[in-house]
């Protein structure tokens, strides 16, 4: 009795809580022996049973439906991480195919030469049979995934019509449905992906490895689905006979109950609880759903407050992004703009698997890691290379996806590196829409895989979307099937960035299947025209041979390409001065080929030098008696920023900025 009254009144002192439950037993002894109510007409107005066993049965409804949506979202996510574990196994499985091909030839090239090698075979033909082994392994491995996604897709359709059938009873009896109150749930191991290691038996080695954890993950996603299948009375493996398995408890009689249903069990209240109190529906009820609100309120603050508040927006390009929490609550997607300087943007989309305050705050470290790598200037596939090895200690037990990506004016392209996530998708202005086509790596936090980085064209009047799974996720819906949809809408859609957001979100009808949350990122790259155009303009030199004249030159071209573009004098003077110093340092301390590039747009002018060195300047102090050391502090004086970058293909680039007014 004692642990009935913590259960029913947490809220009250340990003796008033148990004076209540025993009020309550003698209410219901008292009710017991009762005599039945009579109207005026002899007819029987209530009977007090049967009022104390309609809320009593009220109660264990409203128990069974919270049990139902936690089972249902348990095998849910089962099905969706044993999804992710196939796919995973996918990889790996073609690296061991791989392997064993490799193998193979060496064997057949040592028997063709005709030359006995005994050692060379004695060591291959062991490895070669391993890896044939682990490719059979590993495929069994994939069908046994596949088999406890279909499973797991199983146990949740049950639920589901479990949780409608019980929604359904409650609304009949003037009761109102309580929302989802289910927990966090168990995401896949991070490391259970495979990934390069060098040599012939530590990748072999690697193989063992990753079948071993991935053994382990389906171990504890099967536990998780039968544990749900078991809060739902059935069976979590089909038999012989096609009709699931009753555990026994009472059944209710659900007024909408068709003749003959073929899953009766549906309608089963709790197993075999006798609770026996006379607690008040409606405050348990409200007690239950306010909990369930401040949860979710709070997971989707934090998520929203993690969020960038206000987007950078470069000058060439015009940028939105939209963030949606999911009904059940909120989740670990995330997006940013960074600025690089010299015009280069940086933009990441990314998503935390799971839900809660946990992912939420996975993905707050995850997006400042992020920020802190692209003021780097790395190329996009060594700033997923470093957030790889810090997502593992910031999040070990959850799986990330993210996409980086690079715009360059200049080039008229973005530069991208994704780890496990959906790809970029880019309308031109005919209305063509073209997908990256770039493999992508595993999720952050897998650990020693090398990413690489693609491009994808993104001329005047093209837009790029970046979004998250949950935009084009939708059960029972082949994931790329779900992104050709999203093309074909893409397609057609039109506007700002702001109301492709909107349209895309509107069209693909998100609100009816809003279970994951979802963020949506567009890029969109205007086509100018007459008096906007000639704010923006590009000039180029190469200093070939450099030599003395080099410096001259750059002076010269630079002084009559801001002259023909109209800058004040003011801002000629100290663009000239830049571009000597800029040029004097890259003659001095670089190599060849040297070359200097003048962009200017409607916010600010940008010079950039070029060398074959990828040694970086840095500003130092420079002492009375030096005549060198002072090129670096002379710029960062008159210009309102500067820095610098390597180059992926070699060599590095030294840039600056001017404002410009208006």
């Amino acid at each position: 009795m004692e642990a009935v009254a913590d259960v029913c009144f947490p809220d009250e002192p340990g003796h008033q809580a148990l004076g209540r439950v025993r009020e309550a037993r003698a209410l219901w002894d008292k009710a017991q022996s009762a005599p039945t109510l009579v109207g005026v007409d002899g007819q029987v107005v209530v009977s007090p049973r049967e009022l104390i066993e309609e809320k009593e049965r009220t109660i264990h409804v409203y128990r069974d439906l919270v049990r139902a949506r936690q089972a249902y979202e348990t095998s849910e996510q089962g099905r969706q991480q044993a999804l992710r574990i196939a796919s995973m196994l996918v990889l790996v499985l073609g690296q061991a195919q791989a392997k064993v091909v490799e193998l193979s030839r060496r064997v057949d090239a040592l028997t063709g030469v005709g030359v006995h090698a005994p050692d060379p075979m004695r060591a291959l033909q062991p490895q070669l049979d391993r890896a044939r082994d682990q490719a059979a392994r590993l495929s069994a491995q994939l069908e046994r995934a596949v088999r406890q996604r279909d499973e797991a897709q199983r146990i949740a359709d049950l639920a589901a019509r479990r949780v409608q059938m019980l929604e359904t009873y409650l609304l009949d009896i003037g009761q109102q449905p309580l929302v989802s109150n289910a927990g966090d749930l168990p995401a896949i191991p991070a490391d259970a992906i495979a990934h390069d290691v060098p040599g012939e038996d530590s990748a072999l080695d690697q193989f063992d490895e990753i079948l071993a954890r991935t053994d382990d993950a389906l171990d504890r996603e099967r536990e998780a689905v039968r544990d749900a299948a078991d809060d739902l009375g059935v069976t979590a493996e089909r038999h012989d006979s096609s009709e699931p398995r009753v555990i026994a408890g009472s059944v209710l009689p659900h007024p909408r109950s068709p003749a003959g249903d073929p899953n009766p069990e549906l309608f089963r209240t709790t197993l075999n609880n006798s609770y026996g109190l006379d607690d008040d529906v409606a405050v348990l009820r409200e007690r239950l759903a306010l909990a369930e609100k401040d949860r979710h309120k709070t997971a989707v603050s934090l998520q929203q407050s993690l969020l960038p508040q206000e987007l950078e927006q470069p000058d060439d390009l015009r940028i939105a992004a939209t963030y949606q929490p999911g009904d059940s609550d909120a989740g670990g997607d995330w997006y940013d703009v960074v600025s690089l300087g010299a015009g280069r943007t940086a933009f990441v989309i990314g998503d935390v698997m799971g839900r809660g305050v946990r992912a939420a705050a996975a993905m707050g470290q995850l997006r400042a890691a992020v920020r802190a790598y692209a003021r780097l200037d790395l190329p996009p596939h060594e700033v997923l290379q470093l957030l790889d090895g810090l997502a593992a200690e910031i999040a070990a037990s959850q799986i990330a996806t993210c996409v980086y990506a690079v715009h360059d004016p200049s080039e008229e392209r973005l530069v991208y590196a994704s780890a496990g996530h959906l790809p970029i998708l880019v309308r031109h202005g005919d209305g063509t829409v073209r997908r990256a086509e770039n493999p992508t790596g595993p999720p952050l936090g897998t650990g020693g895989w090398l990413h690489a980085s693609g491009s994808i064209g993104l001329p005047p009047g093209a837009t790029a979307v970046l979004y998250t799974d949950g935009l084009v996720e939708r059960r029972g819906m082949d994931i790329d099937e779900s992104v050709a949809v999203l093309e074909r809408t893409l397609a057609s859609v039109q506007g700002t960035p702001a109301d492709i957001c909107a349209t895309l979100l509107r069209t693909l009808d998100v609100d009816a299947y809003l279970e994951d949350d979802i963020a949506v990122m567009a890029l969109q790259h205007p086509t100018r025209t007459g008096a906007d155009a000639e704010l923006f303009a590009n000039a180029a030199l190469d200093l070939v041979g450099g030599g003395i004249e080099a410096a001259p030159r750059a002076r010269t071209f630079t002084r009559d390409t801001l002259a023909s573009w109209h800058l004040p004098a003011e801002t000629c003077d100290l663009g000239v001065l830049a571009a000597s110093e800029l040029v004097a340092n890259a003659l001095q301390h670089g190599t060849p080929p040297v070359g200097l590039r003048l962009r200017r747009t409607d916010r600010r002018l940008i010079i950039e030098v070029t060398d074959g060195d990828d040694h970086l300047p840095r500003r130092r102090q420079a002492g009375p008696a030096d005549e060198d050391g002072r090129g670096i502090s002379v710029i960062a004086a008159i210009v309102s920023s500067w820095g610098s970058r390597r180059d992926p293909a070699g060599g590095k680039a030294v840039w600056c900025e001017l404002p410009l007014g208006g």
